[in-house]
């Protein structure tokens, strides 16, 4: 065999390797929790055949506490970029296979270089996220990786679009980076996010708490307003993902796609004399309104289990994306409180990048629809 066919050949097998992460034990330990791998996810998530990854063989450079023996390719995240329905994309997905899923240095070079490439190309990041945190064994070294990740944070916010996808655990440095995105899912039953873990709470405040109760979807979604949509399976997540992005665009120059409206133009709604009650003081449903006007009867809500005297969403018009901003009469009669005020259809790219002080332009994305 030449050289260059046993070159091929060892590159091959290299990429076997790295395909496997943290090993076939750790991947069918993954599966029993009944969660995906981070290599799964991004095949269910992309277009079939479309995803490009980079850095496939670094590995991390520690050898505090025998951490060189400890060496997989790839290093524990998955990152390149793809296409969602024909849209590019850049991805980054935590293998918690590897090292539990912990950010190393090289892993943030990775995650950093994934978000340097959407900036530079316009196009929308997606980070899932699984992952126990900092890699304590490289101490500083780790904190300051996150520190590069939440800077490009930062300087993406309302240029393009970030999404945090928390398919698992995420605790301390882990979590920071998805409070600071534009979108965030959470997957019920078996992810987390929370600066620090139940045992800590116990010892410092005395006081009892599960990692459900402490920081599960179901307090994030109803009581904090961190996550803004949850889902019960990984498939559900995965096309609440797809449906979010065919409303939003790519970054703040672009519009959303368009979608072909089938709903005939002089199309009336009866239901609209039936929904409104002559009385002002009696409460009608809201939703019922909003499903009566927009197109084929299709709202995409944000934050649905928060703050619901507001209902804040995705919807067309005539093929068109637009965020709506309702109140709810049958919830505390749709009046204003701190929660319901913070809440925004926040994908609307209306600020463009500029040298200190930012300057708010126009919307260029979308059409904000109040009903009140």
């Amino acid at each position: 065999m030449s050289k260059q066919l046993e070159k091929i050949k060892q590159l091959i097998e290299k990429r076997e390797q790295a395909r496997l992460g943290g090993g076939e034990k750790a991947i069918q330990k993954q599966h029993d929790k009944g969660k995906y791998t981070a290599r799964e996810r991004i095949e269910m998530l992309l277009d079939k055949g479309s995803f490009e990854e980079y850095d496939m063989f670094k590995e991390h450079r520690c050898h505090n506490f025998g951490m060189e023996k400890k060496q997989f390719l790839g290093d524990g995240v998955v990152a390149g970029s793809g296409t969602i329905d024909g849209r590019l994309v850049f991805i980054f997905a935590q293998d918690f296979t590897v090292h539990a899923g912990s950010l190393s240095e090289t892993m943030s070079q990775k995650i950093c270089k994934v978000m340097d490439m959407a900036m530079k190309m316009g196009a929308p990041v997606i980070g899932i996220n699984d992952s126990g945190g900092a890699r304590i064994q490289e101490g500083i070294n780790a904190l300051a990786g996150y520190a590069e990740i939440f800077e490009r944070n930062i300087l993406a916010s309302g240029v393009i679009p970030q999404i945090s996808g928390i398919f698992g655990p995420c605790a301390g440095g882990a979590v920071y980076s998805p409070a600071l995105t534009d979108f965030t899912l959470m997957m019920e039953g078996t992810s987390y996010m929370f600066l620090t873990g139940p045992k800590v709470v116990k010892t410092v405040t005395g006081e009892d708490i599960d990692q459900e109760h402490l920081g599960g979807a179901s307090v994030h979604a109803s009581k904090s307003g961190v996550t803004h949509f949850t889902a019960k399976t990984e498939e559900e997540a995965v096309e609440m993902l797809k449906t979010l992005l065919s409303y939003i665009p790519s970054n703040n120059m672009e519009l959303a796609p368009r979608k072909q409206c089938t709903d005939p133009i002089d199309r009336l709604e009866d239901s609209l004399n039936e929904i409104i009650p002559e009385n002002p003081n009696e409460a009608y449903d809201m939703y019922k309104v909003i499903s009566a006007v927009v197109d084929d009867n299709e709202f995409f809500e944000v934050q649905p289990k928060f703050a619901k005297n507001i209902i804040v969403g995705f919807a067309r018009f005539n093929g068109q994306s637009v965020g709506i901003v309702a109140n709810q009469p049958s919830c505390y009669a749709g009046v204003l409180a701190t929660p319901s005020s913070c809440m925004e259809p926040s994908c609307c790219m209306h600020t463009e990048r500029l040298p200190y002080p930012r300057s708010p332009l126009p919307c260029v994305s979308h059409t904000v629809v109040l009903i009140s």
